[in-house]
């Protein structure tokens, strides 16, 4: 740990959603799918999507367009991969082992707690209703809910507010380089969830987090 964890009395808790405390690469994943089948070409491979699920509808169709992406309107794939996810939201995603544990505990201890995510805040507010554990969510800020999305501390700043906990007492939790950099410049003390999406290949060390937890339940190691 480094020395801002050790001397930092930790109130408050914000996570990220997808990669963090939801697995929904694979109806992210079969939303692209069905957008490449309309145009004819090659569905991707859930071990071949699954890493860029938290890349949000840019990341995947760039993942399954690739170079032909460029012969699209954009616009319209990103709408017909959003309006199949949509409609088909919660159909494989589910809770990542030890988050349920994990919140009910941070409930148990009274440690307010919120989700950023840069998911389109409606979508957001469709999903977390099908999961029980979500009912004690003090925050929800969304990637459309203010000016600023991650890698900008804004939505950070905005939740510590709504869970009434100064940015430098809470800690922030999530699997993307962009969270770890709009946690650092919230001034918040950050930590890499090792379970979500992240490459095989990438070196997490650089992102500068303050720690990594391999495991949901390790973050309650960093609440005293």
């Amino acid at each position: 740990m480094t020395s801002k964890l050790i001397n930092t009395k930790i109130s408050g808790v914000l996570f990220d959603l997808d990669g963090t405390l939801l697995d929904t690469a694979n109806d992210l994943g079969e939303a692209l799918n069905f957008v490449l089948r309309k145009y004819g070409l090659a569905e991707v491979a859930r071990e071949d999507y699954r890493p860029i699920a938290s890349d949000g509808a840019l990341g995947l169709l760039t993942l399954g367009f690739a170079d032909s992406l460029k012969k699209y309107d954009y616009e319209q794939l990103r709408a017909e991969f959003l309006a199949y996810y949509e409609d088909n939201i919660a159909v494989h995603t589910c809770l990542y082992p030890e988050v349920s544990e994990l919140l009910l505990t941070l409930n148990e201890r009274k440690i307010p707690w919120g989700v950023v995510t840069n998911k389109p805040e409606g979508l957001t507010r469709l999903l977390l209703p099908y999961f029980d554990e979500f009912e004690h969510c003090l925050s929800l800020i969304g990637g459309d809910t203010l000016v600023n999305r991650k890698p900008h501390p804004e939505p950070i700043l905005k939740a510590c507010e709504d869970i009434s906990v100064p940015s430098e007492h809470c800690l922030y939790v999530g699997d993307a380089l962009r969270d770890i950099q709009a946690g650092n410049s919230a001034k918040s003390t950050t930590v890499i969830a090792k379970w979500g999406y992240i490459l095989a290949n990438e070196d997490c060390a650089t992102w500068q987090a303050d720690h990594h937890a391999e495991t949901p339940l390790e973050i309650l190691r960093l609440i005293k």
